[in-house]
Order: C-alpha cells, then sequence, then structure tokens
C-alpha cells in the first residue's frame, strides 16, 4: 500500500513538472488563426473526412508521427519511448508507451492524473476495427491482426463489441509495451495504424456516449475549449503537456528553418482559432486582412495571389511567402455500381460509364476550372507516395466521337425530343453529379453539364455541403460523386477504393472485382517499389476497363503563409500546429 502511494506521488510530481514546462512555452496572447470546412466530429476512432483528423490530430496522439520536416516522411516516435521493433520477418511490431506521458482532465478519471498507457492503444485499434462504428471497421486490417476476425466478425453479429474479449495479435505485454502480431506482412496499413490512430480513454468514451464526438480528452499539445457548428473551433494549449521541441532536419533546404527555431519547446502559440469557412473567396479576404496566418488554396482561385506562376511582387513585398506541392489525394469521378441506373458490369453500363469518362474534358478541368493548379491524373496513385508510377504517359481519354460511337453501338443511340440519349429500354436516361458546395464545384457543373450534352447525356448535379455530401456517400445515395481520398505516403487508400473488401466509407460504388481484388492484395504484399508500381498500374488498368471511377486530377496545394508566422513548412500528410509560432511584434 505504502507503495502504490509513493508511485501515485511520483507520477503527480511527473505530471507537475509537465505542466510547468508547457506552460513557460505555450503563449495565450500567441493566437494561431487558420480557416477550414466545417467539420463532423472529433472521435479519434469514427472520422472520416480530412478537415475533421486535422483537428483531432491535435488533441489526439498516435504512438508515432510522420516526420514534419523529412522528405520522403518516415515515423518518427510521438508517444512512443522509441523506434517500432520488427521481428519474425515483419510480422511482429512491439512498440514502448513512453512513460509519464497524461491524459488532459475529464470528470471520468475522479480528479486523479491519468496516464497514457499501452491499454489505452489497445482499446483504441478495437474501436478502429469496430464494424458498427459510423467508420465501418477495418477489414484490411481486422484480417490482418491474428485472432481479430473473429471478434469482429461476432461483433457484426451482435450489433455490439466486445472490447474485454481479447485479440491475439493486438495485446498489452505490460503496462506500457505493446505487441501487434499480424498473419503476414503488410507495412502500409500498419504504418498508417500506430501513425494516425491516436489514443483514447475508455472510461471518457464510455462516460460520454453519444456525445463522444464532442468530448475530445486526449494527450495532445492541444485541448477543445469550444466548437460551434458550422462557425468556430477553439483549442487552448494543453498545460499539461509533456516537454517537447521543434524537430531537427538534415535537409540543406531545411537549415535556416531549424537554426530559427533551434530549442524552442512546443507548442509555443497559446490558441489556435479555426474558422469554418466554406468559400475560398472568403479566406482570400480574411487572408489578406491579416485575419489568417496562413492559407490554404487550390485551383483558380490561387492564380489571383500569382503572376506567371510567382506570387505576385506586391503579396512578396508585405513578406508573404509560398510553398506548393502536388497533394497526396486522388480526385476522382465515382460511379455507384449499384446504382439501377448506372451501375452494373454487363456491357452496356460499363459502356456508359466509359463513355463518361472519355467525354469530360480533363484538360480544361485543369487549365480552366483549377487554374493551372492541378495535374491531370493518368494512374490512380498521386505523385510523391507509394505506388506512383512516373514512367507512366499521360494518356488523355478525352474524345467526345469515340464517346457517342460507343454509346450508339451499346443501346443509347435513340434520342428525345430535345436530343438526350434514351437508356437501352427506351426510357428516358438522366444521369446526377453530386458536388459539394463551393465556387469551384460551380465551374465543375458548368464543364461537365457541356461535356456530357456534346454526347447527348442529360445530366442533373446534386449540389449539397462538404459533410452532407460525406454522409450521402457514405450510404449510397448517389450516381456520380466527384471526391478525394488519400493522404497518406503509401498509395494504397487511394486504390483500395475499388477493393471489395473495403467498406462502403472508402469502396463508395461498391465495384467487386476478383482480379482487381488480386492486384490490391500484391501491391499490400509488395516488399519493393517496383513491384508496388507494378500492382498499382495494374489496378490503374483495370479500372480505365471498367470505369467504376475516373481518375480526375491530382490538385496542388498552396500555401500562402504570413511574414510574422514562424517554423511553418507545408504539411504534406498531417497538420503540425504544435510546430508553429508567431511574432507577435511582427504581426502589429
Amino acid at each position: 500500500m505504502k507503495r502504490g502511494t509513493q508511485g501515485v506521488r511520483c507520477l503527480s510530481a511527473i505530471a507537475a513538472i509537465a505542466f510547468a514546462c508547457a506552460a513557460a512555452a505555450a503563449d495565450p496572447n500567441k493566437v494561431l488563426r487558420v480557416a477550414s470546412y466545417d467539420i463532423d466530429t472529433l472521435d479519434p476512432q469514427q472520422y472520416s473526412d480530412n478537415p475533421s483528423f486535422e483537428v483531432l490530430i491535435s488533441i489526439f496522439e498516435p504512438l508515432y508521427e510522420f516526420d514534419y520536416l523529412q522528405s520522403p516522411p518516415k515515423l518518427s516516435p510521438l508517444t512512443a519511448k522509441g523506434p517500432i521493433e520488427i521481428t519474425n520477418g515483419g510480422k511482429i511490431w512491439t512498440m514502448r508507451v513512453k512513460p509519464g506521458i497524461f491524459f488532459t482532465d475529464d470528470p471520468a478519471f475522479k480528479g486523479k492524473p491519468r496516464e497514457l498507457v499501452a491499454e489505452d492503444y489497445v482499446y483504441s485499434y478495437k474501436r478502429w476495427l469496430d464494424p458498427n462504428g459510423r467508420r465501418g471497421g477495418g477489414p484490411i486490417l481486422t484480417d490482418l491482426i491474428v485472432g481479430a476476425r473473429a471478434v469482429v466478425d461476432a461483433a457484426r453479429a451482435s450489433g455490439k463489441f466486445d472490447y474485454d474479449r481479447p485479440i491475439d495479435g493486438l495485446r498489452a505485454l505490460d503496462r506500457y509495451t505493446l505487441q501487434l502480431r499480424l498473419t503476414e506482412v503488410d507495412y502500409a496499413n500498419v504504418q498508417d495504424m500506430v501513425g494516425f490512430v491516436g489514443a483514447a480513454a475508455r472510461e471518457v468514451v464510455e462516460a460520454a456516449g453519444a456525445d463522444i464526438k464532442t468530448r475530445a480528452v486526449g494527450t495532445g499539445p492541444f485541448r477543445l475549449r469550444d466548437w460551434k457548428r458550422g462557425s468556430r473551433i477553439i483549442l487552448d494549449a494543453n498545460p499539461g503537456y509533456r516537454q517537447a521541441y521543434f524537430p531537427s532536419s538534415d535537409d540543406p533546404a531545411r537549415a535556416a528553418l531549424v537554426r530559427s527555431m533551434l530549442g524552442k519547446t512546443v507548442p509555443q502559440v497559446g490558441v489556435v482559432e479555426i474558422n469554418i469557412i466554406e468559400e475560398e473567396l472568403t479566406r482570400l479576404l480574411q487572408f489578406e486582412q491579416g485575419g489568417l496566418d496562413y492559407l490554404v488554396l487550390r485551383g483558380e482561385i490561387a492564380s489571383r495571389l500569382l503572376a506567371n506562376g510567382q506570387l505576385k511582387p506586391d503579396y512578396a513585398a508585405r513578406g508573404v511567402t509560398r510553398y506548393v506541392f502536388p497533394e497526396p489525394y486522388l480526385f476522382s469521378f465515382n460511379f455507384n455500381v449499384v446504382d439501377p441506373v448506372i451501375g452494373g458490369m454487363s456491357n452496356d453500363r460499363i459502356a456508359l460509364r466509359r463513355a463518361i469518362a472519355m467525354g469530360v474534358d480533363l484538360d480544361t478541368l485543369v487549365k480552366v476550372v483549377y487554374g493551372g493548379q492541378a495535374l491531370a491524373a493518368n494512374q490512380i496513385a498521386p505523385p510523391g507516395v507509394t505506388g506512383y508510377d512516373p514512367s507512366i504517359a499521360s494518356r488523355p481519354q478525352y474524345d467526345p466521337a469515340a464517346a457517342k460511337a460507343l454509346l450508339d453501338r451499346f443501346g443509347y443511340a435513340s434520342k428525345d425530343a430535345e436530343g438526350f440519349r434514351k437508356g437501352p429500354d427506351g426510357k428516358p436516361l438522366t444521369l446526377t453529379l453530386t458536388l459539394r458546395s463551393g465556387a469551384i464545384s460551380r465551374e465543375i457543373q458548368t464543364l461537365v453539364n457541356k461535356n456530357m450534352d456534346a454526347i447527348g447525356l442529360r445530366m442533373d448535379f446534386h449540389v449539397t455541403p462538404f459533410q452532407d455530401a460525406i454522409k450521402e456517400m457514405e450510404q449510397g445515395k448517389f450516381q456520380i460523386i466527384f471526391r478525394g481520398f488519400g493522404g497518406t505516403p503509401s498509395g494504397y487508400p487511394e486504390l483500395l477504393q475499388l477493393y471489395s473488401k473495403q467498406p462502403r466509407r472508402i469502396n463508395s460504388g461498391l465495384f467487386k472485382l476478383a482480379e482487381y481484388d488480386r492486384a490490391a492484395e500484391q501491391f499490400l504484399r509488395s516488399g519493393t517499389p517496383t513491384e508496388q508500381m507494378a500492382a498499382a498500374r495494374r489496378m490503374s488498368d483495370l479500372a480505365r476497363t471498367y470505369m467504376p471511377l475516373l481518375p480526375a486530377i491530382f490538385r496542388l496545394e498552396n500555401d500562402f503563409v504570413q511574414p510574422w508566422l514562424r517554423g511553418f513548412s507545408s504539411p504534406v500528410f498531417s497538420t503540425y500546429w504544435k510546430y508553429l509560432d508567431i511574432d507577435l511584434e511582427r504581426r502589429k
């Protein structure tokens, strides 16, 4: 009993030291002001959209994070004590949690400091696998982790996941040691899980119930102060955050950045103010007025700050800097393959989807709609991620004459009084494209309408706010949707959009093809870039043949940074607000 009391005192002392270190670093007068689309949840295991992830990753911490300053990025310890110990040919992953890390306060902890332990990651990974959650679970990881399939199947059958039921391949060996045992080698999926899935405390989740979407209790550098849906989110620096420093880099191009932040503890900013702004033009106006510390723009709107591809002199004179890079996302037109009008694998339905693909002018989409701030997609995997093949030549599919000939050949030759094609059954044919609301979507609508008119297909458009579009897609309530997907150093998220074992949240059109599945599994097993590119190329070829999705563009992200913002490096795979600092004198 006495030893236990001493242990509690020791933990409390560690917590107090950590509180003092963090409090000294974060300045409440330093308010980082950013813009975001509306978010859906701050539940770290149930998000399905990037805006939600960008906020919650500052509150909840995974074991590892992808390096802020390394390119290509590698996993570095975050709450882990050291690197991952990988044995048994890649089938056993052992990770150790750093002692002395604490969750922020919550009533569920009954006034006591709550230390982060290995069992918190076991619980959080089980939540990630839960098939009854909004995400639909993780089918690939379920088959990958030894013993997980039986537990997940039982949860699906009963409607409730038994979190007390052990999974042999997902265990806490002791208070701080976590071990994963795998059925086969798969670096990409496991790295993403340990690098993106943050730890939640079970007692908080169970106490919160349905309120867990807003009861954000993590170990991260920030904690939630306020969330007004559709308006703003306010984060405060976590006063109990452990002592951590701005990272180093051996990249000569980042030497000046590292020198400028050398020795600084994180976070430096005391508050993060996230403004929910759906329209990019409004964001631009806010930035120009000094209301945003950095601005992320994509498409034609970014060109308003450029002249001949460079930052306009007046912005440069103000000290604004620009960073540009291809995003690790594929933007595509996804078809609902089980839709009664456009779906199916019969020749006439495949021909319809392929004709639509040949009728969309991707060159104009890039040059006009996106103002040159994108690349036409010639494969599924984006540049800069595993699986992307730079040797693939750009093969434009735009061919209205061939599209019309294909439609004529496969039963769509008959037209109505207005000149629009009927279906093979002779009934009127109208296709609906779902787009999120916003200026660029209006431009996409205009282009697609013009393109489809040219080949005789009548289009309708369903334009809805971003979060509503996500929910409708997850419910299968669409015919065609323009969506972006990806965001990791591996191309497997984009490629596995068409893998039949994925839930509808990912495989939105419920595409199912055994040959594609085999290529996807080969990609996950491949150990070399050459093998991965070969599998990815095969998947792109099959998608071109059956057309469950049309790869459209790889967007260029333009980051414009105010002169008073310090520590900025383009956040390619995650948000890193904790590494940013504000020069208050220069901001004045």
